[in-house]
This record gives C-alpha cells, structure tokens and sequence, in this order.
C-alpha cells in the first residue's frame, strides 16, 4: 500500500483496546481490563522512549523519527507524516514520512487539509477525507493509497508561531477522538521542542563557523598586510635587488599558498623574459631559461599587460608545456600579473599551483597585483639607483681627469718655458740647468698624479725627510711663477724662518701650489697673494692670504669636501680636500678666515720634529 495525501508511515502495534465511557470497572470483564492495562503501559512506555530520545541524541533526524513512531503507535494509525512550513518558499514539505515512496513530498502553504491547519493554527479530525472539499485528493491519485480518516495537529514554536503540521491518516477500528487529539498534541509538543532546539543548535554551529570563518579571513588578511609592509620595508632597506625580490616571493608563497613563484623582467635588446628571481623546486634551473614575449602564458601577460588567473593550464592553449620539460616541473594552476614602470611593462611576475583546496580566487589575482606594484616599484628604484652611481662613476671620473689635466697646467707651463730657453741657450752648463729643471717638473707630474690616484683610493703615501726651507721657498716660487704671472698678481713671500723642518717636501708644494692657483682665481687682476713662513714654538707655520672676495657664504663648512666648487668654470673642487688630506697625513692641521671683500687667509701648521717616514 502506497502514501496518501498529507501521510505518515506504517504502525505494527496491535489494534487499542480501551473501556467504553462510563464503564464501571469492577463490572467490566478481567480480559478486557487486561487488554486496556497494557494498552495504556504500551502509551506510557512510548512517552518514556520520546523523552529517552530528547535526551541521548542531537540529532535532529533520529529524534523526530522516533517521535513520529510513537505517534502512529499512540494514534493506532497506519501512518503519520510532519510537514514543515517554509515561509519564503511558501510550502509545506515532509520532514518525516512514514510509508512513502514518494522520496518528498510538497505542497503549497495552505493547500490541502495539512496545509490549511499550517495557515489557521487549528486542528482538524476528519473521520471520511473524500467528505471534506479541503482534502487533496491528487496525491492519493498519484500513489494509489486510500485515505479515510485524518487527524492533523499544529506544531507551535515558542512563539506559538505555527512552523508545521503532524499528520496521521486511518486509524484502525474506526475515526480518531478527543482523547487522540489532546495525546497527539502534546506528543507535537514535543516535536516542536526537538525542533526549535535543533534549530538553535544549528544557528549556533552555523554562527560558530561564520566566526571562524571570519577569523580565518582576517588572518588572511593581517597575512596580506603584513606581506605587502614587508615588501615595502625591503625596498627602503635592502641594497640587493635580488635579495629584495627573493623575500618577497617566499612571502608571497605563503600568503596565497602557492608552490611557486617567479619574477621574469624584459631584456630589451633581446625581447625575451629572464628569471630574475625564483621561489620553489625548480628555482636554479629556471634562473638560465629565456622566454619570448609569444610563449606562454607569463608571456603573453607581459604582452598584454593583463593579469591572468588560470586554475587549469591543460585547458588554457597559451599555457606552454616545453617550459615544464625544460626545468622538470609541472604546473596546474597560475596567476600571473604584468610589472610596469615608467608607463610601461618591464616584466611579470607569477604564481604556481594553489596548494590549499580548491583553485587561485579573484582575491588572490588582487592581492598579486598590489604585490606586482611593489615589485615593479622595488625594480624601478633600483634601475634608478644603477643607472644614478652609473653616472657618479662617469662623472667622478671625469672630474677626477678634470683635476689631473687642470693641475697639469703649472709643471707643463715651466717645462715649455724651459724647452724655448733651451734651444736658444748655447751655454752647455746652463743648458743642462734647464735640463734638470725640465726633469723635475716630470717629477712633479708623476707625483701628482700618484696622489691624486691616492687620493681616489684613500691611500695614505707620503715621505716625511729633513727639508731646508730656503731651497723649498725658491723651488716653489719658480713652481708659482706662471701661474702668477698669467693672472697677473704679485706673489709677497715673506720668509720669517729658513731653517730646517720634517715634511713631504713634493706634497707640500702641491698645498702651496693648490692654495695659491685658487688665490689667483679668486682674485682680480692686480691683487696681491701672500705666503709668510714663520716657526711658533715646536711647529713650522704657513700663512696664505689673498684681498679677493672672500668665501661666499653657502661655501662654508664644506669648503673643504670633495668636488665642492664655487664660481670657478674650470674648478674640479678637490684641489683644498687633497690640500686637507696632505696636512693632516703630515699630523698638522688647516684653518681659514675670510672677510666678504676683504679676502681669505689660510693658515696650515706643521710639526717639526718627527723621525722620517714614509
């Protein structure tokens, strides 16, 4: 026998047997005071086991299979059924059936005789089904089951809101009663607890995963910040590109949990991507591969210019497997994201093989895609920062070749002077005078520019032996005299001592001669530059004053640093750092004072004593 409208299932519990109304019970036969005990112990014994059921499960399916048993049981009827109310839908659907074959059955809220009991909250007992024109009769025509009696209760929530009907169908031995009325109402009752419970239960389980859920999605999260912050410090810290771009990929396969990562940059004279930097197996192997612009799936982003997230390379035609062979890996997902700098795309950078369940999400494309905007700035600066010590090298070295040309100048004046007195000269004696001073003017040459290499390097040379300070002055006066000359100045030397002292004497005239040639620039033509030796207790003192402008004031305190240079077209700016380094090899010390037009005197202090060194 099949289901019938609004049912329940089969009951195997003997037919009741209960006393007529107003039976006098010491009247009535001992076999049938017998058969209602036991009837009546039977509905006892199924309340316990409803009760038994509340307590030892949770699960909702169990509970409510068991209540509907006993309900069929306590009702005599052949089959019972809970319909539950689904308010968005608009329909009643069977939780539990008993006895269908039907695997659900659904119905319009308000339909049928259940339905109308879900909508009006009122039970109804129904002794001929086919008599009452709210009973549906399609589904006894669908099922071939024949429904007579009906006995349809609510089930109430808390709010005494209907949420559903229990229905039982046929009772034997004739139609439902009263007493079956108020038993299957408080059966429901306690349906409906098992109900709200399980649904408390569950909005509980539902509002617990949301949190950690929720949970798990910040964390995610505070992982992305933290990557993108970590990015952003390597950049302003470390010096080494790919030492930035390795971090930054691990980090970058944790996050997205990835089981590789690459960063391929353009190379413009090929038009091929190269691996600057690798995360994962296959790391090495991928730094020797070139890859052009129309193979595969990195290259045609960088192509494009458009990020890609592709979970399943074997359906993707772009993907190219020869790259896989080529370094013994095989991809099965990837994202990939353009790297752009100045306007234009100067790489890529991707992702391989989501690890985690399921495949790469939108999220994660996003995420890449603020990291590829890290990298390409990480990239940029650093390209910047190649090509800006690029041209300090260049520009230092031209400097430095400025400087080693323009101090040139004072030695190559002397040597040609002496060559043209040399051949006018017949004076054999004087000729090799000449010859001598051409000689040591070479000498000056060399040393200069050993020191001007020296200096380059922060070597420390020098050749500290006995000087007599009369031979000094004259040789470094007819060094001057050039100079002097072209700029038409008149060079005063005031020589207070003569004696002997401890010094570098090639070193030194190179600090009288860098003094004195910016003395002369500085200076207009008629001025006057003044050099006085003088000992002060144990130490050999040189002053250096000139009457020209004096030292302009965004000069001051960096007078004496490399390549600073003021007001001067052919000035390199290292002739008074080489003047400062000298001295202070020496153990001496320099100073200066400068009045705006009044001039500028300089004032170098030398140790006399002192064993020779070199």
């Amino acid at each position: 026998m099949k289901q019938g409208e609004e049912s329940g299932g089969a009951g195997t519990a003997s037919r009741a047997v209960t006393l007529p109304k107003g039976t006098d019970l010491e009247s009535a036969p001992p076999e049938q005071l017998r058969e209602t005990i036991a009837w009546q112990q039977r509905r006892f014994d199924a309340v316990i086991e409803i009760g038994r059921a509340l307590g030892r499960t949770l699960d909702l399916d169990t509970v409510l299979q068991i209540i509907m048993e006993q309900v069929t049981l306590l009702m005599d009827a052949d089959r019972s059924t809970l319909f539950l109310l689904d308010r968005r839908a608009g329909e009643l659907w069977s939780m539990v059936a008993q006895g269908v074959e039907i695997k659900e059955i659904r119905m319009a809220a308000g339909k049928g005789i259940a339905g109308w009991v879900a909508q009006t909250g009122e039970v109804v007992n129904i002794p001929d089904a086919y008599s009452d024109e709210r009973f549906n009769r399609e589904i006894d025509q669908a099922t071939g089951y024949k429904t007579e009696s009906i006995l349809t209760v609510p089930v109430f929530d808390s709010r005494h809101e209907v949420m559903g009907a229990v229905q039982c169908l046929n009772k034997r031995g004739g139609p439902f009663t009263e007493y079956d009325e108020a038993l299957a109402a408080s059966l429901v009752a306690q349906a409906a607890v098992s109900l709200e419970n399980s649904q408390l239960y569950r909005d509980l389980i539902q509002r617990n995963q949301a949190l950690v859920d929720a949970r798990s999605a910040l964390e995610h999260k505070v992982q992305e910040v933290d990557l993108l912050y970590n990015v952003e410090r390597s950049i302003s810290a470390a010096a080494d590109l790919e030492e930035t771009l390795d971090t930054l990929l691990e980090q970058c396969c944790q996050v997205i949990r990835a089981e590789a990562a690459s960063v391929m940059l353009l190379e413009e004279e090929s038009g091929q991507l190269f691996f600057k930097a690798a995360s994962g197996p296959s790391a090495e192997a991928l730094r020797r591969v070139r890859i052009g612009l129309d193979r595969g799936i990195a290259g045609m982003v960088a192509r494009l210019g458009v990020a890609r997230i592709v979970n399943d390379v074997s359906q993707d035609p772009h993907h190219d497997t020869s790259i896989d062979q080529e370094v013994h890996f095989e991809t099965h997902s990837l994202l990939a994201a353009p790297l752009r700098a100045r306007g234009k795309v100067i790489g890529a950078i991707e992702v391989l093989n989501r690890q985690s369940g399921g495949g790469f999400t939108e999220g994660d494309l996003k995420l890449l895609v603020l990291i590829a905007g890290q990298a390409s700035r990480a990239i940029a600066i650093r390209q910047a920062r190649e090509a800006e010590e690029k041209a300090e090298r260049l520009s230092l070295l031209g400097q430095m070749v400025s400087g080693i040309l323009h101090d040139l100048k004072t030695p190559m004046t002397v040597i040609s002077g002496h060559a043209q007195l040399m051949a006018l000269e017949d004076d054999g004696a004087k000729r090799e005078a000449h010859c001598e001073s051409l000689l040591a003017q070479f000498d000056n040459i060399n040393a200069m520019t050993r020191e001007i290499l020296a200096f380059a390097k922060g070597k420390r040379e020098i050749l500290v032996r006995r000087v007599f300070l009369n031979r000094f002055i004259d040789e470094t006066r007819e060094l001057l005299q050039p100079e002097i000359e072209r700029h038409k100045i008149i060079l005063k030397v005031i020589d207070g001592y003569r004696g002997a002292a401890r010094f570098d004497e090639g070193k030194m005239k190179r600090v009288v001669a860098n003094l004195a040639r910016n003395a002369c620039e500085a200076m207009e033509p008629g001025g006057t530059f003044t050099w006085e030796i003088s000992r002060q207790d144990d130490h050999l003192v040189f002053r250096f004053a000139d009457d020209g402008p004096g030292i302009p004031p965004e000069m001051e305190g960096r007078l004496f640093q490399s390549f600073a240079s003021h007001g001067k077209s052919s000035g390199t700016g290292l002739g008074l750092a080489i003047v400062k380094k000298i001295v202070q090899e020496h153990g001496g010390a320099i100073t200066y004072e400068s009045k705006e037009g009044e001039g500028t005197t300089f004032t170098v202090t030398l140790p006399l004593a002192g064993e020779d060194q070199v």
